[in-house]
């Protein structure tokens, strides 16, 4: 056989194995049809582009190399091949298979020379096609490509190229080999150009080298089907003549002739055909051909079975797969349609189960299965799914119901749909949906939502029933409702509401609104003018309500008779006015007065008030009152009624009353003008033979007051006006309108008022306010009343008030006429001229006339001729002309010197300082002329000094000789010596020695190590912890460095405090100096996240310890989360009760061992306890044996490590090398291709490796040696360890005898310590039963403490005559200095002694004062650039000793005298110094008493409200007992005492306070009287130029002062030595009471003790020790803040002491008074101390009986020895802390 037809067979074979699997039947999976050649039968669907010999015979030639052939032949295609008729032709269709005898004589041939020929076969349906083998008569192909196409030719896809040479044919095209069936390559193999003949070339879609997992993959099924076939031959093969060669004949030897082409196929069925059946117009007769239309199964159709079948579209179309045949579906239409879709969307949706629609459903169903009932129809739930009449139509008012009436298809009780249930209108309900629901009506088909609503207001409309109508709509409405929909209020109604009646009342006020008529919707009335509100009740801004007396006529306008006069009277500020108007009207009997009414606003009945007063003895009797009208009344007038009777009435005026009212009301019309006549006809009865011919009476004015009776509003008849009027009658509203001075208005009458006013009125009233008079527009609702400027009166404010005058934009001023000068008080109501009498003159008949003072004595003025006028009441000159000043004009005006006394005086000069005081450059307060020579001595302002003050004085600069040019003070914060004239530069100012630790340029900073505000001189050195400090900010524990402003020091981490002087919350131990630690307190085992601040203890639950509450509690051990086991060691032999918190392992004393510490420990000898150690010797041998022990154990390990491991752990690595080597040498000798080289590299290697093992074996000898020494050494080693060990041992023993020592000698402390206190305790209560029986027994210290008061009293009683008689000598001789004394006090002494305002705080005044200290602690008071006492005495004392250079010896008296001034300043401020000593001294003393008295207060008040509860537990008692201890008290009785004995030595120091006191004062009196003496005999020896008379006579005058003072100071000692010896005696009763208050501060002390030991007693764990330190740490920041307070109160209790002091001085009887005072204060506090001494010994047995019960609890608490032992320990702790504390 032909080896291309072996080869073809080869391929089909494998081919089979991929193909699918054609054993089964379509019924059991896939199907496909039998494979054949698609060409036999489709002749006419096989084409060629170029055949030969179809238009003409062609001549073609062979390549052949035998000679004896014939090679050049025809070709005719013109006609079919036919073997014998026609052999010639060479059509396309002879290369279809046909089996005959003649195949090799028929073929197919392309015209000649032509390459680019293609064959197409087009099939009339979709194939398979799986192979294509092509056999050539000629050359095969240089280059061909086989396409395809599955849509009808429409696209073409390649299936694979094939060339002799890929690349330059087909570049870029894959050459192979094939990964995937669909890959498209060039091949080579099919176009050789050998053979020449009968060459082939196969293709197979499925190349049987690449496995196919799934045949039946859509992308395998495509790659198989076409449609079209198309073979491109693109390039002929040539022998190369053509290229040489171009005739025609050489072309007709090349060309294409195919024997045979065979295309292996079969019908395209999707697996869903075994056979196919010829297409509709093919005949089915022709043997071997592939048909192809699929004979379909799997429910399918179509040409290729590419649909379901019809009603088989439940499932997609799917091709089949292997066994599964995925055949269609049939649709479940429930027998209701035979038709039916396939729809994608609903397959997705039921999760790909089924995708069938039904089409045409029957029996009014619908849906995809025909499950459901059409609109208007519903499924019979009693009916099959498929029986034709189990839609049954809905029976649904159309009207009423959605959608028309379709009602529920089925039920579905999940969606609340029952079957043929109807689906109503929203307003529509009933089973049909044919009634309207409640609250709607009309039923109608066009209504959307089938009914109307009633549209009823609901807020009209009655609840609880149908809103309206459901036929005609109509509402039914409220009880006050009206309207079709409820809607609307019924009249005089508003406010439509859901109240039950619906709506409101108008109200609208009676007067204030026309009618009761109101907006419905707002409710607003109909207002009269100018009212407003919603009632119409209120007025507007700028009008009023009348009051009921508002029509008032005053008597002094009206017309008065004969006798009569108008008595003025002048308002009292601050008293009540009587009476109206500006005056009254004297009547006398029988004088008339007529009033004008005219201005009537209303037509009704009026009540005539009269008001007036009746300065006479008895009643005025008769009073004729007449209503005088303009004519006859129309009877049809309101008044029509009124007879002339009515008009005529009489009435008495009562004596005790202010008014009277008419018996019968006066009935006035509005518009008409009345006369009003009252004739006072009698004052007495006429038969009373009493009578005054001086009678008269004060009418004040008449009002006419609206009769409420006569109003509608109270009389229509309605309840609301009857109501009305009860309520004017019941509050008497009636009543508030007589009196001037009215009662508080009730809110009822003031509403009814309103109403009447804006009846009467016709609405509000204007204010009208006087816009001169007024201070605003608005009056005052009630009456009108206007807000008058001051002295400005009338409602309207539009007239001043009595005696005032000049009415204007300011008010009215007050005439002020003088009572002595001016006959009335009275004055022009326009310019205020008083009438004065004869001899006074002025606006006030107040003054003298020109050139005269003194009124009313009035006398000339004396001014020297320098003025004209003088002070009206002083008589000083005014306006003194020729440069001179003073009283009389009789000194020259600063600035100017001479003598201006008249007739010895000269002409007042300018002074030359340096020029005049106009110059500019005038720099003295004052000059004068020396007499001697007649030289001009200038008095320099502050700051400049010279002879014409032409320079800066110290601590000045500037350049005054320069026009403009001024000195001014140097800018250094107050912080220079002034006196210094180096202190800061002349020309700029510049501080050049600052002092009070400041520096800078200005003295504005404090210095490096200082803090504070230098600007104020408090700069005060750093006080820095320095555990707490960052080390590099100090430079000794002392000198540290701080923020110059604030003082902050810089801290280390976790330290706060502005001193660092304390952690940050949450942190422990500044004592480190590195800084504070963080607690670490467990979150969940401790009470709060804080520890100790020095142990660092933290506050554990119970059942926790440790120090951060991580362990098990005290003498505990194990895992506190899970279980605590007690330490089970024996006392005896443990160093601590406290066994490891781990363990439990009992930590032993030295020479024990044990778990639990209770046996001898090795080395030592004996019973336990009593182990001793054992003799030197057992120590050495016990040493050699322990070696031997060591390195046996060690040689025993290394040996076992040898035999498990041998000696790998030290040569590990190049063991690990030599086997690498070994390995490698193993693989080559293993290797079966060795060469030369490679046993050369093996035999390098073995070498290597005998190396490396002679070097290794070297190493390891050399190992071993050094190994022998090693243990040599080792040897020596152990034995020096041993001597080591042996005196370590020594040292231990040594060391825990020194701490067994320790612990006895703490121990021993704390007892002795504990026992002091005891003893302490009884000595308090010692002093307690002193205390009591000086209280009780007698004689005691109270007794002779009362009697020493008794005998004070007589003493004073008996010398109190000769004391009065001496003062009042003394007030004779001592009065001006008295005065003085008067208005002395610490503001005045400290301006005058100091030079600063006495009220500026110490720290802010630069010139001190009482009590003020500098930075170095001493007293400040005064300085060179202060105005003081101390000042003035120094220019005093420089201007004296300049006179004394320039006076002749005339004036020696005058230096003595100022000797004596200077003698007296030394005095008076040595004196001032010892005052201000013993103040300071005092006020300590003062305070501190006062500080332990507050404490001592405090203390118990807080002890006494805390015993007053009943819920005080001992824990309770404890924490208070806590806060008790740690208050500032003395920490010892001798402490104690010391302070009582200080405090008293201080107190009798204070005795001797007011005699220093006082004799400074007197000094300093005399040191004033002396400067003042001084001053004036200065400015008389000034004066005098020719002779010295004038001097002398001052100078007498001057030692007569001095004499006199003298003797007024000698009289002022006598009167204090006598007070101080008084005061001595007063002061020994305060010194035993100040004893016995010592004694309770040593009981106070005593009871701290006592607490101490009950809190020793009680304190049974460690967390109440944490807490009492806690505790004790808050009472002292208290008690820092406690004095901190009593510092910042220093100054004020130096300021009342001093008052105190001050007023001991003016007088005797103060001093009496203050002995007084001090008495009942020593009784009072002697009484308190009693108290509270009684109170401490209750809280005392209160303690002792809580001690007992915390005792009872103590002994039922476990191992509380050993509790108390740790409690000793960490009290010691304590103890050291504390002993640390800076």
């Amino acid at each position: 056989m032909h080896p291309f037809i072996l080869l073809f067979i080869s391929v089909l074979a494998k081919t089979s194995a991929q193909e699918p699997d054609y054993a089964h039947g379509c019924s059991h999976g896939s199907c496909y049809p039998a494979t054949g050649d698609l060409l036999v039968g489709r002749e006419k669907r096989l084409k060629a582009s170029s055949t030969c010999g179809l238009q003409w015979r062609e001549p073609y030639c062979i390549v052949s190399h035998l000679q004896e052939e014939q090679k050049c032949f025809h070709c005719d295609s013109r006609r079919p091949y036919d073997p014998f008729s026609n052999p010639m032709s060479h059509r396309i269709e002879n290369v279809i298979t046909t089996f005959k005898p003649h195949r090799k004589k028929s073929w197919w041939q392309s015209e000649n020379g032509k390459s680019d020929v293609y064959l197409q076969l087009d099939l009339e349906a979709e194939f398979h096609f799986t192979h294509l083998i092509m056999t050539f008569k000629t050359f095969r192909p240089a280059a061909l490509l086989i396409e395809r196409s599955a849509d009808f030719g429409q696209t073409w896809q390649v299936y694979r190229y094939f060339a002799s040479d890929c690349d330059s044919i087909f570049p870029g095209i894959s050459q192979g080999p094939l990964h995937k069936v669909d890959d498209i390559i060039c091949e080579s193999r099919y176009s050789d150009i050998e053979p020449s003949t009968e060459g082939e070339v196969i293709y197979r879609v499925l190349d049987p080298a690449i496995q196919i997992d799934d045949p039946y993959s859509p992308n395998i099924q495509n790659q198989l089907k076409i449609t079209n076939l198309r073979v491109n031959f693109t390039k002929l093969h040539t022998l190369g003549d053509n290229l040489l060669d171009s005739r025609p004949e050489i072309k007709e030897k090349y060309y294409y002739a195919m024997y045979e082409l065979v295309v292996r196929g079969n019908c395209f069925c999707y697996g869903h055909a075994s056979e196919c059946a010829p297409i509709e117009g093919i005949m089915d007769d022709i043997e071997g051909m592939v048909h192809g239309r699929c004979v379909c199964n799997h429910n399918t159709k179509g040409l290729n079975c590419e649909q379901c079948d019809d009603f088989y579209n439940d499932l997609p179309w799917r091709p089949a797969e292997g066994r599964n045949t995925n055949a269609c579906k049939k649709c479940n239409c429930n027998g209701h349609s035979n038709l039916c879709h396939f729809d994608v969307a609903v397959y997705l949706a039921t999760g790909n189960v089924s995708g069938g629609v039904c089409d045409n459903c029957l029996h009014n169903m619908m849906g995809r299965n025909c499950e459901t009932c059409k609109p208007f129809y519903y499924q019979d739930p009693t009916r099959d799914i498929r029986d034709p009449g189990v839609c049954v139509a809905c029976d649904c008012d159309p009207d009423g119901s959605l959608n028309g009436g379709i009602c529920d298809g089925h039920d579905d009780p999940s969606l609340g749909m029952i079957a043929g249930q109807c689906h109503c209108k929203d307003n529509v309900k009933g089973p049909r949906c044919d009634k309207c629901k409640p609250g709607f009506f009309g039923l109608s088909a066009g209504d959307p939502r089938g009914c109307q609503p009633c549209k009823c207001d609901p807020r009209g409309t009655v609840s609880g029933g149908p809103q309206c109508d459901p036929v005609s709509g109509d509402c039914f409405c409220k009880r006050l409702v009206t309207g079709h929909i409820c809607n609307q209020c019924m009249p005089e109604h508003w406010a439509l509401s859901h109240d039950a009646s619906g709506c409101r009342g108008c109200d609208c006020d009676v007067g204030g609104a026309t009618d009761n008529q109101c907006s419905m919707e707002t409710g607003q009335c109909r207002c009269r003018s100018h009212m407003i509100g919603r009632q119409c009740s209120q007025v507007e801004s700028g009008y009023f309500f009348m009051a009921l007396d508002h029509y008032l006529y005053e008597a002094e306008n009206a017309k008065m008779g004969q006798g009569s006069t108008f008595e003025e009277r002048e308002y009292q500020p601050g008293h009540p006015t009587s009476w109206t108007g500006t005056g009254f009207a004297r009547i006398p009997e029988s004088g008339t007065l007529e009033f004008t009414l005219n201005n009537i606003p209303y037509s009704i009945e009026y009540d005539v008030l009269v008001r007036y007063e009746l300065q006479m003895p008895r009643d005025w009797e008769e009073v004729h009152v007449t209503v005088v009208r303009p004519g006859p009344i129309p009877t049809s007038s309101p008044c029509g009624n009124t007879i002339p009777a009515d008009d005529l009435l009489t009435v008495s005026l009562p004596l005790g009353a202010k008014f009277v009212v008419l018996p019968q009301p006066a009935c006035l019309e509005r518009g008409v003008s009345y006369k009003l006549r009252l004739e006072f006809v009698r004052y007495g009865d006429r038969n009373s033979i009493l009578s005054s011919t001086n009678a008269f009476v004060l009418v004040d004015s008449i009002a006419l007051l609206p009769r409420y009776s006569s109003l509608e509003m109270f009389i229509a008849g309605d309840p609301t006006s009857v109501a009305r009027k009860q309520s004017y009658e019941r509050y008497r509203c009636h009543e508030t309108a007589k009196s001037v001075s009215r009662p508080q208005m009730s809110e009822t009458c003031a509403k009814l008022i309103t109403s009447m006013s804006a009846l009467i009125n016709d609405g509000a009233l204007p204010c009208e306010c006087d816009p001169q008079g007024s201070l605003s527009s608005e009056c005052d609702v009630r009456g009108g009343q206007c807000h008058c400027r001051p002295n400005i009166s009338g409602r309207r404010c539009d007239k001043c008030a009595p005696g005032a005058y000049g009415f204007g934009p300011s008010g009215c001023k007050l005439c002020e006429c003088s009572l002595e000068g001016s006959q009335s008080r009275f004055c022009d109501y326009y310019t205020g001229q008083c009438p004065c009498r004869p001899g006074a003159f002025g606006q006030r008949c107040d003054g003298c006339q020109s050139g005269h003072w003194g009124f009313p004595n009035c006398r000339p003025c004396q001014c020297n001729g320098h003025a004209e006028e003088c002070h009206q009441r002083t008589g000083s000159c005014l306006n003194c002309r020729g440069n001179t000043a003073g009283d009389k004009c009789e000194r020259c005006a600063n600035g100017y010197y001479g003598n201006p006394v008249l007739g010895l005086g000269s002409q007042c000069l300018p002074c030359p300082c340096p020029e005049g005081p106009s110059s500019g450059r005038h720099y003295a307060a004052s000059c004068y002329q020396d007499n001697r020579g007649q030289q001009v001595v200038c008095n320099c302002n502050q700051g400049y000094t010279g002879s014409r003050c032409e320079d800066c004085a110290p601590g000045y600069y500037g350049d005054p000789s320069r026009p403009g040019g001024q000195c001014q003070p140097c800018r250094c914060s107050n912080s220079i010596d002034l006196s210094d004239p180096d202190a800061c530069d002349k020309r700029t100012g510049q501080c050049l020695k600052c002092l009070y630790n400041t520096e800078g340029p200005d003295c504005g900073v404090c210095k490096s190590g200082y803090y504070g505000d230098a600007s104020r001189r408090n700069c005060r050195k750093c006080t820095c912890n320095f555990l707490g400090t960052e080390h590099s900010q100090c430079l000794s524990r002392d000198e540290c460095v701080c923020q110059r402003a604030t003082g902050q020091c810089q801290c280390l981490p976790n330290v706060i405090g502005q001193t660092c002087d304390h952690c940050a919350p949450n942190y422990w131990n500044l004592a480190s100096g590195r800084g504070c630690e963080p607690c670490g307190c467990d979150p969940n085992n401790a009470y709060m996240s804080s520890c100790n601040e020095f142990t660092g203890q933290c506050q554990c639950r119970a059942g926790f310890g440790g120090k951060t509450c991580t362990d098990c509690w005290e003498n505990h051990w194990g895992d506190p989360r899970r279980l605590c086991r007690v330490c089970d060691c024996d006392p005896r032999g443990i160093e601590t009760s406290q066994c490891n918190r781990v363990t439990g392992h009992c930590v032993c004393q030295q020479g024990v061992s044990g778990v639990r510490c209770d046996q001898c420990a090795r080395g030592f000898s004996g019973t336990f306890p009593d182990c001793k150690p054992c003799h030197q010797c057992f120590g050495d041998w016990d040493r050699i044996v322990q070696d031997l022990a060591t390195r046996t154990k060690a040689l025993t390990d290394r040996a076992k490590e040898l035999q498990t491991t041998g000696l790998t752990q030290a040569f590990e690595r190049k063991f690990k090398e030599l086997g690498d080597k070994l390995a490698q040498a193993q693989e080559i000798v293993n290797a079966r291709n060795a060469t030369t080289e490679a046993v050369t590299t093996l035999m390098g290697m073995i070498e290597d490796l005998r190396a490396q093992i002679g070097e290794t074996t070297d190493t390891l000898n050399q190992l071993e040696g050094d190994l022998t020494a090693v243990q040599d050494s080792n040897y020596e080693a152990s034995n020096a360890l041993s001597t080591l060990e042996r005196e370590t041992k020594e040292l231990n023993l040594n060391a825990d005898q020194l701490n067994r020592q320790l612990d006895i000698l703490k121990n021993s402390n704390f007892l002795g310590a504990y026992d002091s206190i005891r003893a302490s305790y009884n000595k308090s209560r010692d002093a307690e039963h002193r205390a009591n029986k000086s209280t009780t027994d007698i004689p005691s210290k109270v007794s002779q403490s009362a009697n020493t008061r008794k005998k004070t009293e007589r003493l004073m009683a008996e010398k109190k005559d000769d004391f009065n008689r001496k003062n009042a000598a003394n007030k004779r001789t001592l009065i001006d200095l008295n005065a003085k004394a008067q208005i002395l006090d610490i503001k005045k002494i400290n301006e005058k002694v100091c030079g600063a305002p006495g009220d500026a705080p110490c720290g802010e005044s630069p010139c001190g004062g009482a009590g003020c200290l500098d930075d170095e602690g001493r007293r400040h008071c005064g300085g060179l650039n202060c105005n003081g006492a101390v000042a003035v005495a120094n220019n005093a004392l420089d201007r004296s000793k300049h006179a004394e250079k320039e006076l002749n010896k005339a004036m020696g008296i005058v230096e003595d005298l100022f000797k004596q001034v200077a003698d007296a300043k030394t005095k008076a401020q040595e004196a001032k110094v010892k005052a201000q000593a013993a103040l300071e001294k005092a006020s300590d003393t003062k305070n501190k008493v006062d500080h332990s008295n507050n404490d001592l207060r405090d203390l118990i008040k807080q002890i006494r409200e805390f015993l007053m509860q009943d819920v005080a537990d001992p824990d309770s008692i404890e924490t208070v007992a806590n806060r008790v201890l740690e208050l500032s008290i003395p920490a010892s009785p001798k402490q104690i005492r010391h302070l009582a004995d200080e405090i008293k030595d201080r107190v009798k120091s204070l005795s001797n306070v007011d005699a220093i006191l006082e004799q400074t004062q007197n000094d300093v009196r005399k040191a004033e009287q002396l400067l003042l003496d001084a001053k004036k005999a200065r400015n008389k020896a000034e004066g005098v130029k020719n002779t010295a008379e004038t001097v002398k006579h001052a100078l007498d005058d001057a030692g007569k002062a001095q004499a006199a003072a003298e003797k007024a100071i000698e009289k002022a000692r006598k009167d204090i030595s006598l007070t101080q010896n008084r005061l001595a005696q007063i002061q020994s009763e305060t010194t035993a009471c100040e004893r016995d208050l010592s004694d309770a501060m040593d009981r106070l002390g005593d009871l701290g003790h006592q607490i101490e030991a009950l809190k020793t007693k009680r304190a049974n764990n460690s967390l109440d020790a944490a807490r009492a330190e806690e505790t004790a740490t808050m009472a002292r920041d208290k008690a820092n803040e406690a004095k901190e307070i009593l510092d910042g109160e220093l100054s004020d209790k130096y300021r009342t002491v001093q008052g105190l002091m001050d007023n001991k001085a003016k007088t005797m009887q103060d001093a009496k008074q203050k002995a007084e005072r001090l008495r009942d204060e020593a009784k009072d506090l002697l009484k308190d101390a009693q108290d509270k001494l009684h109170r401490l010994a209750e809280l005392e047995k209160d303690y002792e009986e809580n001690q007992k019960v915390l005792e009872g609890k103590a002994r039922q608490l476990d191992g509380l020895e050993d509790k108390m032992k740790a409690i000793l320990n960490a009290i010691n702790k304590q103890i050291q802390i504390y002993n640390t504390c800076q």
